[in-house]
């Protein structure tokens, strides 16, 4: 549970943690759109590049970056099996009733594995650079035109954002219960499947009830401050599109038209960057 990155922020003075978080948002989508783009090992290895250049400016620790990887091992481990044993390929290696390993599907399973670590890795650089009021800032200025229709765009900023900083709280809390639970004489690792997810049932109902206490702890909390999300609230940080974001905006650009061009023959990379360039002059 230490290993959950996802809800944290890295402090830090670089270049990406000075970006508006708007067009992070923003980017982050364009980023994990160019990943399911992505059809080659060659295309998998320009968006890898990205993912490294961003941690590099902004400045994370790289072991900090492999711990998100760490936390869906399992996961990783699941989807790479799955897709491996079910994938019909022409080049068998192994067959036995509905599974068969062949060359395609050992090729597909490793597309899969780095898809879902390199989403992992961009949505958590997001996080790391981010403050989760910054997130809520920029999640309800990209919904504002929704209030036209009378979605309440401020609340579900809010929701959200209170829901991606309770998750490392949460995480902690887990680790402290199992702890204590520990101490007690329980065992969480001994056993079948069946006798270790008993053994999880003295953990979930703290748990239960240590988030429904910090909830009605931040209801209060927000009750006293007189919190209430009406229409003309102002923010103690004004977001502002800077030369960062546009560095950002052009670079993100050239990486999906990369992305596109690696797909293809060098033909085709050639007028990909030819009709960039004449989108970028229009």
């Amino acid at each position: 549970m230490k290993d959950i990155t996802l809800g944290q922020y890295y402090p830090s003075d670089s270049f990406t943690h000075k970006m508006d978080a708007r067009v992070k948002l923003v980017l982050v989508v364009a980023f994990i759109v160019a990943v399911f783009l992505a059809k080659n090992f060659l295309s998998y290895i320009a968006v890898a590049a990205c993912v490294i250049c961003a941690t590099l400016v902004s400045r994370i620790p790289i072991s900090k970056m492999l711990k998100s990887i760490k936390a869906i091992i399992m996961i990783l481990i699941f989807t790479g099996i799955l897709n491996l044993m079910f994938y019909n390929g022409e080049t068998v290696y192994w067959s036995w009733w509905r599974f068969n390993v062949s060359l395609e599907g050992i090729i597909f399973s490793v597309k899969m594995v780095l898809r879902l670590v390199l989403l992992v890795m961009g949505t958590t650089l997001l996080t790391f650079t981010t403050t989760p009021t910054g997130i809520t800032d920029g999640m309800e200025s990209l919904m504002s035109p929704l209030k036209y229709i009378k979605v309440p765009v401020h609340d579900i900023a809010v929701i959200m954002s209170i829901a991606l900083r309770f998750i490392p709280i949460l995480s902690e809390e887990v680790d402290k219960i199992m702890m204590a639970q520990k101490a007690r004489g329980a065992s969480f690792d001994t056993g079948g499947l069946v006798s270790r997810a008993k053994a999880l049932l003295p953990i979930l109902i703290p748990l239960f009830v240590s988030a429904f206490r910090r909830a009605d702890e931040l209801a209060l909390a927000l009750d006293a401050r007189c919190y209430n999300a009406t229409p003309n609230r102002t923010r103690y940080q004004v977001m502002k599109f800077g030369w960062r974001d546009l560095a950002g905006v052009i670079g993100t650009a050239v990486f999906i038209v990369l992305v596109v061009a690696l797909n293809n023959n060098f033909w085709g990379a050639y007028q990909s960057v030819e009709a960039a360039w004449w989108l970028f002059a229009v």
